[in-house]
């Protein structure tokens, strides 16, 4: 029996009952408070976020915008195509993967296994193509060349192919009209990747993970207006997935439409007229190797000369764009980015770089003339030239005596050039430069726009390269410790080069300055740059930023925005400077280096003007150049390694003049059969519902006129001019 009097033991109960009744209050307490800032304090930012969760988004791609042609043909469109995806969230799911569910869907669409299971897998630094650089919540899409009878049997055994979709979608086509593909100016699109979507979602053209983005080109360039936006659904569901209402509607807006000033039918000519003078080159011996020439890339510019709207754009080697519509294979993208293909993918109109031989000589010329030499004056064109221990040979080592600069520049004498340039280094200081150098043949040429991008609105232009004071000691800085280590004096070639320059790398000696008066040595240009200066002296000296767009056009065709083209300097040169070297230039189709190439010309109807190049590389078979200009147009053309400049360039250049004036061989016209006589300066018309009245292009049929036997064989022994 306990010892503890009852009172006691009741006050113990009581007091346990009042601690539990505090507990009990202080956890109403903290409950009703909590309970009152969710409900009341944060009520509406979880109410808000409870419906997002319940909430379901159906997106409606937008149909992007064609690229068209100067007339309205296009070159870049859509066509409905049978699509088959799979859901990457869904395969994740399952015990295996997706593997079974993936292997079946290979076996409908005659694919192997593999190759469907590596489109599904993303993409990283350490996993090769083909995989998916997209969302990964986005569908993905297996094949964009599904039968009707392949998609019946996926949507009928829905069961047994769970994640995966076949339905008709809007794809990217390239229509090479008139087999002019085109295809580094258009570039090609990709899937978005959530690193972009995350960047641009404060933007004012955010991304859906639907997306197709430009990757380069044209559908870079002008990826926001072609891509137009997408329509999204947005129904309310409950917790069963049930649609139980529509949120929210955003209608698809179709992208706008890019007018271009490129020509389908000059393109395909300039594209044919290329490939034919590469493979032409390539039968050729080089007397220097006694091997053919591998003219292994080159490059066609055809530009409006008093615009910069370019009418043809074409690199070697090309590819087709249409390898990256649905996802590109893992054989197409190892060809187009190995070093065996030479990377078609490169525009080597923008991003090819050469020492540009004899066609720089129009900026030597004016630097020269700005340097205080009279551009009548005389001047001797021995066949060599020496500096102390040094010999540096005319071309061919032929003299033509004194002669004036425009006289230089129509047998394209490399000599006056030296002599010019041998001075200027020695007035500026030689090897210990004056502070107050003039560098009047540096000077000039960036004034001229070389060593900077001309403002195409092509993607990832290259600079080329002024390799003057400043850039040696830069480039002597950076090279310095690897020249020290691999330098040998007296040893090779490379090892003796590499000797000097760690002693003296940062120096411009005399030699460098000659070799660059020519466009030899360390210069880099680009064709682009190239047809950009030839039309600025054909138009009186305007410097225009080239430019492939014309126009932006709504959908319906109701909006039209101008592209209009913009200048980013003047050559520095008079008119009258100007109108001597464009004599010159004119003399050399009529009796200088490429009139062999010109024979029969109607030179006085329309007068031709062009300038020869042929650069040579250490190490390399030479660089073909041929600039030139109408009143209308400029044309510059380079092959790699295709020998020289009015050999392998020459002929193509003058047949594309031929089918833009409607000429034949011996220079008669049939405006019948120009493709241009003259720039085009109206759009093309866009009706109401879209659709655009284009004209049918044609493939390109050259001339069946055969050429003289002369233009084959080479100039004929009774000619003055040089091979250049």
């Amino acid at each position: 029996m306990s010892n503890i009097p009852e009172t006691g033991r009741t006050q113990r109960v009581q007091i346990r009952l009042i601690v539990i009744q505090v507990l009990v209050l202080s956890l109403l307490l903290t409950l009703g408070g909590r309970l009152w800032y969710l409900q009341v304090r944060n009520g509406q930012e979880y109410t808000d976020e409870a419906r997002s969760n319940h909430v379901q988004q159906v997106v409606q791609p937008a149909v992007r915008g064609s690229i068209l042609d100067t007339r309205g043909v296009p070159l870049a469109d859509n066509e409905t195509r049978l699509v088959v995806s799979t859901s990457r969230t869904d395969l994740m799911k399952m015990d295996d993967g997706g593997k079974d569910v993936l292997t079946r869907l290979a076996d409908v669409l005659g694919m192997k296994p593999k190759d469907v299971m590596d489109k599904v897998r993303l993409c990283d630094a350490k996993t090769p193509q083909p995989c998916w650089n997209g969302s990964p919540y986005q569908p993905i899409p297996i094949t964009d060349e599904a039968t009707t009878q392949q998609a019946l049997q996926i949507r009928e055994r829905a069961e047994d192919f769970p994640g995966i979709t076949a339905e008709p979608t809007a794809v990217r086509r390239y229509t090479a009209p008139g087999l002019a593909n085109t295809a580094q100016v258009l570039g090609y699109l990709s899937p978005v990747t959530d690193a972009e979507i995350t960047k641009a979602h404060d933007t004012d053209s955010p991304y859906l993970r639907s997306d197709q983005v430009g990757r380069s080109g044209l559908e870079r360039t002008y990826d926001k207006a072609l891509r137009g936006k997408a329509g999204v659904t947005r129904y309310e569901v409950d917790n069963l997935g049930r649609v139980i209402g529509q949120a929210r509607s955003d209608v698809a807006e179709p992208g706008a439409h890019v007018v271009t000033s490129i020509d389908a039918r000059v393109q395909a000519v300039a594209e044919y007229e290329l490939n034919e003078a590469m493979k032409a080159a390539r039968k050729e011996m080089d007397r220097n190797t006694n091997t053919p020439y591998k003219a292994d890339s080159g490059a066609v510019v055809v530009m409006e000369a008093k615009t910069g709207r370019v009418v043809a754009m074409a690199s070697q080697p090309t590819y087709d764009p249409n390898a990256w519509v649905g996802g590109i294979s893992a054989k197409d993208y190892a060809k187009l980015t190995s070093k065996k293909s030479n990377f078609p993918l490169l525009n080597r109109a923008i991003q090819g770089q050469a020492a540009p031989g004899s066609i720089f000589k129009v900026v030597s010329s004016t630097a020269a003339v700005n340097a205080g030499y009279d551009f009548n004056g005389s001047y001797p064109c021995p066949s060599s030239y020496s500096i102390g221990g040094q010999t540096f040979q005319n071309f061919e080592s032929r003299g033509y005596g004194s002669i004036s600069l425009g006289k230089a520049l129509e047998v394209s004498c490399d000599t006056v050039f030296y002599g010019l340039a041998h001075k200027e280094w020695l007035k500026d200081g030689g090897l210990k430069p004056k502070k107050d150098a003039k560098n009047w043949f540096y000077r000039t040429a960036h004034q001229f726009g070389l060593g900077k991008e001309t403002g195409i609105d092509l993607p990832n232009e290259v600079t080329g390269r002024v390799p003057d004071r400043e850039w040696k000691q830069k480039f002597w800085e950076a090279n310095k410790e690897s020249w020290c280590k691999q330098g040998k004096k007296g040893g090779t070639y490379v090892q003796q080069l590499a000797y000097e320059g760690c002693l003296e790398g940062n120096l411009m000696r005399a030699g460098d300055s000659v070799n660059y008066s020519i466009g030899q040595g360390d210069i880099l240009v680009t064709p682009i740059q190239m047809a950009t200066i030839y039309s600025a002296i054909s138009n009186g000296g305007t410097l225009y930023n080239p430019v492939v767009g014309k126009a932006i056009v709504s959908a319906d065709g109701k909006q039209t925005k101008i592209i209009e083209p913009k200048s980013h300097g003047k050559l520095p040169f008079d008119a009258k400077t100007r109108d001597l070297i464009d004599e010159a230039l004119a003399a050399v189709t009529t009796r200088g280096s490429a009139a062999w190439r010109f024979g029969g010309w109607p030179q006085k109807q329309i007068p031709m003007h062009a300038k020869t190049g042929t650069a040579e590389v250490y190490g390399k078979q030479t660089t073909s150049w041929f600039s030139s200009y109408t009143s209308d147009y400029t044309i510059i053309m380079t092959i790699s390694q295709g020998g020289t400049g009015s050999g392998a360039s020459g002929p193509a250049v003058r047949k594309i003049y031929e089918a833009m004036y409607g000429l034949n061989a011996k220079g008669e016209q049939d405006l019948s059969k120009a493709l241009m006589p003259e720039p085009r300066t109206e759009l093309p018309k866009i009706q109401p519902d879209g659709s655009i009245d284009a004209p049918k292009v044609e493939p390109y049929e050259p001339p069946k006129e055969p050429l003289e036997p002369q233009l084959l064989a080479g100039p004929p022994a009774v000619t003055t001019a040089r091979r250049d």
